[in-house]
């Protein structure tokens, strides 16, 4: 990871474009993306950078221990996310390294996170795309979501709304991982991880 303050952040959160699946527990990755926009003052537009929505900011404290960072939510679908994401980094410049994916992830329980760097995509078409464009070093804040119930298909899970027990915490959850986001940004991966990793 880049010790330069200077050198910008990519921050892409996964998903499903269209108000058809805006609600899927596959779209978790554009919720915290959307807030995080929030909190820098933004709000993610129509108009779109090597195929993504893109939004520039800061985050952190005022001063030097700011950050640049670029939130983006790519338009293709979920499992061509990479051609978009690399393009982002080659037009901002972005070290790999200093790519941030959020995720749902079935294999954590609902609302539990992990904040990491590298790794394999544990068959998340994202991730698997993102890692065919650019190699598998870039950061990860995977979003809790469970195993189907009894014999669900995968795809028709996370392809299906949360539940309303599950949208009761939603809110909190979505924060809590937007948090995660900007810890791991302006205090360090292993911070992130003491504090977030549960």
């Amino acid at each position: 990871m880049t010790t330069d303050a200077a050198a910008p952040w990519l921050i892409v959160g996964l998903g499903n474009p269209g108000p058809e699946y805006a609600a899927n527990r596959h779209n978790v990755g554009f919720m915290v993306a959307d807030l995080l926009a929030e909190r820098i003052g933004g709000s993610f537009k129509r108009a779109q950078k090597a195929g993504a929505q893109v939004i520039e900011g800061r985050m952190g404290a005022p001063g030097p221990a700011s950050r640049r960072v670029v939130l983006a939510k790519p338009a293709s679908y979920m499992n061509l996310s990479g051609g978009p994401v690399a393009g982002l980094r080659d037009f901002y410049k972005v070290e790999t390294a200093n790519i941030v994916a959020v995720h749902d992830e079935l294999d954590i329980d609902y609302g539990a996170l992990r904040v990491k760097l590298g790794g394999g995509d544990n068959g998340h078409n994202g991730l698997k795309s993102m890692t065919k464009a650019m190699g598998p070093e870039y950061h990860r804040v995977r979003f809790g979501i469970g195993r189907p119930p009894g014999r669900m298909q995968v795809a028709d899970f996370v392809l299906k709304d949360f539940s309303s027990a599950e949208r009761k915490e939603l809110a909190y959850f979505v924060d809590r991982a937007a948090d995660a986001v900007e810890a791991l940004i302006t205090e360090g991966l292993e911070r992130a991880q003491t504090a977030y990793n549960s």
